[in-house]
């Protein structure tokens, strides 16, 4: 997951007429873009502990989620501006579009942790590969980073798209492929896969809820296509090109997600595979097969230069959103609504970062920092869960109270895809709740108040006491120079 790009200007008129957009772009072209905001290699460790059953649990998520909050989102985006907010607030109510404002801002909270962790696993290796494991390590390098980023992002910097979009080549593409290469050459020198690749491992083993917890990060990284659902507008046969569009993405999306997670799986034991440095172990441990470890510490910076790239994107955007929503409607007190000189919202940023830090210091203090990382993800996936939860329902109503609202694109079956994305979002959100068959040793009970803490506090409690303590002399209604929605 990365920030989304920015759209193309055009908006939908009428159910016949559309006005004239600064530039028409092609389905195909949409495709890469939603290629590029969705498709990374972080997750590849998750699902390689699973082997050949991967295929499975990455297909599984696409069909029942990634599928229907792409058409129901694009729906959406070409009837109604503003992003989730307008869609949530006019389909159901007001409060409930702050609540799914508020959750796609929130979900970064324990996002940067677990992008940073990732980070940190990874740069380890251009140290010390020891340091992957150490608790410490991680938490330094996310507090480090993390407020680096603020201090970039406070500076109004320009560009930081760019250095996302060109991480996807540099730290996604590249790696990707050369990873499956030497996989593929690694089984072809009789070298034999540590994972079976047999027909009866096309599945998971069952062995209760637990064994399929892993798949909810699935949906984390399937998330965020409501953002790029903002094109829908700028094609020129929305009905028929964004469909096309979409298919291709997930094509793309599943290879860059499932080849990499099998080349790990037949080069690291699952057993051995870290969750956060599991892509650096399959690196490391293919090129010491060829004999050039030397370019382990290269691929590692190549890594870290994309999830860098992408956290600096995010960092302002969804605080951004959430900064425009609240001054005009009054749902944060005014020391949040402070600007620096750049125009930068830069007290929100500083009290996530304050947060940001107290989380990445659990990374010091649990013993195991894939269980954090794990941790951390599974926060992260509910949190936003909620807002698509909030989505899906947003959609039925608009679809039923405003039928002859134009809109560019209409999904079909729009009924039946908002149910199937609601149950399937649902149920990984409950599913969340339970510890995963790989951490079972630990006390359930702290892992459901960890869980349960994070994200129902998070998700719903902080919005809730924002709202009910909301004050009329809050509003700043005035718009902000230069501010977009």
């Amino acid at each position: 997951m990365s920030a989304a790009d920015v759209p193309v200007e055009g908006v939908v008129s009428s159910a016949h007429r559309r006005v004239a957009t600064t530039q028409w772009i092609s389905w195909i072209a949409l495709a890469m873009m939603t290629t590029s905001s969705v498709a990374s290699l972080r997750a590849a460790p998750t699902m390689a502990v699973y082997g050949l059953a991967c295929v499975f649990l990455y297909l599984l998520p696409a069909i029942v989620f990634l599928l229907p909050t792409s058409l129901v989102s694009a729906e959406l985006a070409s009837g109604w501006e503003g992003g989730i907010y307008k869609w949530v607030s006019e389909g159901i109510s007001k409060p409930m579009g702050f609540l799914a404002v508020w959750c796609q801002f929130a979900m970064t909270i324990f996002y940067y942790p677990s992008l940073l962790g990732f980070v940190a696993s990874t740069l380890a290796y251009v140290f010390n590969p020891d340091l992957a494991s150490s608790g410490v390590w991680t938490a330094a390098v996310i507090i480090v980073v993390y407020w680096s980023g603020v201090w970039v992002s406070s500076r109004g910097t320009k560009g930081v798209a760019g250095l996302a979009s060109g991480g996807l080549i540099i730290g996604t593409l590249v790696p990707g492929v050369v990873l499956v290469l030497l996989g593929v050459v690694f089984l072809g020198q009789g070298n034999e896969s540590a994972a079976p690749m047999t027909s009866e491992n096309l599945l998971p083993a069952w062995a209760g809820l637990s064994s399929l917890v892993l798949i909810v990060n699935n949906f984390l990284s399937y998330s965020g296509m409501e953002m790029n659902a903002v094109h829908v507008s700028s094609l020129k046969d929305p009905a028929k090109e964004f469909p096309r569009s979409m298919f291709l993405a997930m094509g793309l999306v599943l290879t860059i997600f499932i080849l990499p997670a099998l080349a790990i799986a037949w080069i690291v034991p699952a057993e051995e595979l870290s969750l956060t440095a599991g892509v650096m172990q399959a690196f490391d441990a293919v090129f010491a097969n060829f004999g050039w470890q030397w370019l382990t510490p290269i691929v590692g910076i190549m890594l870290v230069t994309a999830s860098l790239g992408g956290m600096l994107t995010w960092l302002a955007g969804p605080s951004r959103g959430l900064l425009l929503i609240s001054r005009q409607e009054g749902y944060l007190p005014p020391f949040l609504q402070q600007l620096n000189k750049n125009g930068v919202q830069q007290n929100i940023l500083v009290v996530q970062g304050v947060i940001t830090t107290v989380i990445g210091l659990a990374y010091a203090l649990i013993p195991d920092v894939s269980s954090a990382y794990w941790i951390f993800s599974v926060i992260t996936t509910q949190v936003y869960l909620i807002m698509y939860l909030l989505m899906f329902v947003a959609a039925i109503q608009l679809r039923r109270k405003q039928p002859d609202h134009p809109r560019g694109y209409r999904a079909p079956m729009l009924i039946g895809l908002c149910g199937i994305g609601f149950a399937a979002s649902l149920a990984a959100l409950l599913v969340g709740f339970i510890p995963p068959s790989q951490f079972a040793a630990g006390d359930p009970i702290v892992y459901f108040a960890i869980v349960g803490g994070g994200a129902l506090g998070l998700g719903l409690l902080v919005p809730f006491l924002f709202y009910r303590f909301r004050k009329p002399s809050w509003k700043q209604p005035e718009p902000l120079e230069g501010a977009t929605s």
